[in-house]
């Protein structure tokens, strides 16, 4: 089969930077978003760093100048948690000091000048370990912010340091979901909190703030409702009207099971709490679409205050279902139809330009791209995109209504720049591989792509070449298997994943995106559902056959796999089938194992969906998919490491037990990494240390790159004792 099309036909040259180790791979600083001050000149941003000699991290923040890219830090107080700009002026920031003289557990808020920030002054004392502010600087002066964090089921403020301790352990549950994720339920619930800091001027007039420690929970009143909704609620799931007015957030509809729907609705609340919450899509709002009841995300007001847009799927029973655009207007019965309804993607975040247009970004051919809609578009509008290569992970507007971006690629874990819908990028500002020593020298020529025809249609495939890669050598394949089944692997930066660590060990990566890969359109996307082991893993075995097939740099023959939570059932399908034997060496993390055992899962809706059915109704789809199955079990012979957690509750580790035990009752060379800390990723620096000297030792030694690399990661290199019960 030839080459269908390639996006980039040279082939990466010889890189100027050491091979990524591992320890530098993670001690590298990881940055967050830069958020511009309202003058557009100045943006901030935190850093955090992980030593491996002194087993702790140490987290600054800083300032960047919007227009040369100069960086400084603004301060190294490591317990400054958070920092904010202030109302409209340019150098007034408000910030999270996470401690408290008064309050065990409890944080401060506290107001400075960027130029003089340690002359700051305390503002408030708040009675929690509260995070996520947002505030606003109200006609009147005063400063009305909101924040979240625990509470308790009367809506009081909870602060785990201050919590009593009850005699018993014992849980007690009478309606399914008892658990999720990593974590069990109790009746300690999230909520969004709102405040107030009244403006009471000093001497010459200036502004001076101060409150107390009382804040109004806006979620409770609403029974049922919680927000951020865990594990992966956070800030973008509730806002602040410019005008301080009016509180929207995100909560899981209260009125359904948790477990077998996605459904969840935005609410309207005025800042003080005056009223209850309201539900602007619910079941009881004339402004609800008709028809549309999935997972709502993102809310965000307008520059006036009148206008919430936000996003929904319309199905209840599937996590990835397309999410579609909405504009609900204050005050009305008016839902404007979804923006764009025809464009076959799904956006997930959003931003206002002036009253009239929005930027959002959506997944995109294995990017995350950034795409202007007017609030007119009709259903069969086709947004463009203006950003390219890498991933936007957050983007805001500056004054004159261009846009400031951070992203990432497979090549650097932070990128900034400016870009427009009219100019595209405009500018690069700083980039981390320009910075960090880690990671100097990495670079777009590191990565390639190609696209080669499926099962059924044609699909992307990624190529991320070894340090020092020449085209006349040969380089064993390590072929990733991407999580979901619904996910990417995209150009983009992983912390867990990443495929330029893997390589530089001595391997071309080749990261296919196969049927159930997002951001190719809902068609891709849709048909992995009763299909997990059917054409996602036909795909796979094409996309192996045009690496064996055209690239001539890529050993086939001495090639490993790898995967995690879907891609880990794929290895465990691969080393049942006789694409298996293709392979010297298979990883496999957090991976289902036993169809049946899938009931054990958190969320029924996803397997319900995804298996057609109840675990009673359509038992055999269960079984057809299941990678336990007698005759797939009797070919299991490629070496397999196994890795399984304790607190993943998503795939509870007793999966993970039981394919090892099955791997050695079989005599399949095989070991058992195992995180009791840990849940459905690993994410401690210490415990993500020892993985990749497992993972990258266990690929290694089969796959013969730890012969033939000197420097190649040993399974003899782990730092720290792994219990061997039986060695």
């Amino acid at each position: 089969m030839g080459a269908l099309r390639w996006l980039s036909v040279a082939a990466a040259a010889a890189s100027t930077v050491s091979a990524l180790t591992p320890d530098q791979f993670i001690s590298a600083p990881r940055r967050s978003e830069v958020v511009p001050n309202p003058s557009g000149d100045t943006g901030l941003f935190s850093t955090s760093q992980y030593s491996f000699d002194t087993h702790s991290s140490h987290t600054w923040w800083s300032l960047i100048d919007l227009k040369s890219g100069e960086i400084s830090t603004l301060t190294n107080d490591s317990h400054v948690s958070e920092v904010i700009w202030l109302g409209s002026d340019a150098s007034t920031v408000l910030y999270i000091n996470n401690t408290n003289a008064q309050i065990p557990g409890a944080v401060e808020l506290w107001i400075s000048d960027t130029s003089s920030f340690a002359n700051g002054y305390k503002a408030a004392s708040l009675p929690a370990n509260l995070l996520g502010i947002k505030s606003v600087v109200t006609d009147s002066g005063d400063v009305r912010y909101i924040l979240r964090g625990k509470s308790y089921p009367n809506g009081t403020v909870y602060n785990d340091k201050l919590a009593a301790t009850l005699p018993s352990s014992a849980r007690i549950y009478d309606s399914i979901f008892p658990r999720h994720w990593d974590t069990w339920l109790t009746p300690i619930s999230h909520a969004v909190f709102s405040g107030t800091l009244q403006n009471t001027p000093a001497e010459g007039g200036k502004a001076q703030y101060t409150g107390a420690e009382t804040l109004k929970n806006l979620v409770n009143p609403v029974k049922g409702a919680e927000s951020p909704f865990p594990p992966f609620g956070g800030n973008s799931d509730y806002d602040l009207s410019p005008d301080g007015k009016w509180v929207v957030f995100k909560s899981k509809a209260p009125q359904l099971p948790l477990a077998n729907n996605t459904a969840s609705y935005i609410y309207l609340v005025p800042h003080d709490g005056s009223a209850k919450a309201f539900a602007i899509n619910g079941p009881d709002s004339a402004a609800t679409p008709t028809g549309i009841e999935g997972d709502s995300s993102y809310p965000v007001f307008s520059p006036k205050s009148d206008k919430v847009a936000y996003f929904q799927m319309a199905d209840r029973e599937y996590e990835s279902d397309r999410r579609t655009l909405y504009v609900y207007t204050i005050g009305s019965d008016e839902t404007i139809p979804s923006l764009a309804k025809d464009w076959d993607r799904s956006p997930d975040s959003v931003k206002w330009v002036g009253s009239d247009n929005l930027v959002v970004t959506s997944e995109d051919l294995a990017r995350t791209r950034l795409f202007s809609i007017p609030v007119t578009a009709g259903d069969d509008f086709k947004p463009t995109n203006f950003t390219d290569g890498g991933s936007v992970s957050a983007h805001y507007v500056l004054p004159d209504s261009t846009i400031l971006v951070t992203g990432s690629a497979i090549w650097t874990n932070w990128n900034v720049y400016t870009a427009s819908p009219s100019q595209s990028v405009i500018k690069t500002l700083a980039s981390a591989n320009e910075i960090d020593p880690e990671l100097s020298g990495l670079g777009p020529a590191d990565i390639d792509e190609f696209y080669y025809q499926g099962n059924w249609t044609t699909l992307h495939s990624w190529i991320i070449y070894p340090q020092g890669f020449d085209k006349t050598k040969t380089y064993p394949l390590a072929l990733f298997i991407h999580g979901g089944p619904q996910g990417a692997w995209r150009d983009s930066w992983s912390t867990r994943w990443n495929p330029k660590v893997f390589a530089d060990q001595g391997y071309v990566v080749i990261a296919p995106n196969p049927t159930g890969s997002t951001g190719f359109g809902d068609a891709l996307t849709d048909a992995i559902q009763n299909n997990w082991g059917g054409a996602p893993y036909d795909d796979l075995v094409k996309a192996w056959q045009y690496v064996h097939d055209h690239l001539d740099f890529v050993d086939t023959d001495n090639g490993v796999a790898a995967g995690a939570s879907y891609g880990a059932y794929m290895i465990t399908w691969i080393q049942g089938s006789e694409f298996g034997r293709k392979f010297k060496a298979l990883v496999s993390h957090d991976g289902s194992f036993i169809g049946d055992a899938m009931i054990a899962t958190d969320e029924l809706w996803f397997i319900e969906h995804d298996f057609n059915g109840t675990f009673w109704t359509t038992r055999d789809n269960y079984h057809n998919w299941d990678p336990s199955g007698p005759g797939r079990v009797l070919q299991f012979s490629t070496p397999q490491l196994v890795i399984h957690s304790d607190k993943d509750y998503r795939v509870p580790v007793s999966e993970g037990i039981a394919l090892f035990n099955v791997l050695q009752e079989r005599g399949v060379p095989s070991r058992f990494l195992n995180f009791p800390d840990e849940d459905h990723w690993v994410t401690g620096q210490e415990n993500s240390l020892v993985w990749h000297q497992q993972v990258l030792g266990w690929l290694n030694r089969y796959s013969g790159v730890e012969k033939s690399n000197p420097d190649a990661v040993s399974l003899d290199d782990t730092v720290n004792p792994v219990v061997n019960i039986n060695p």
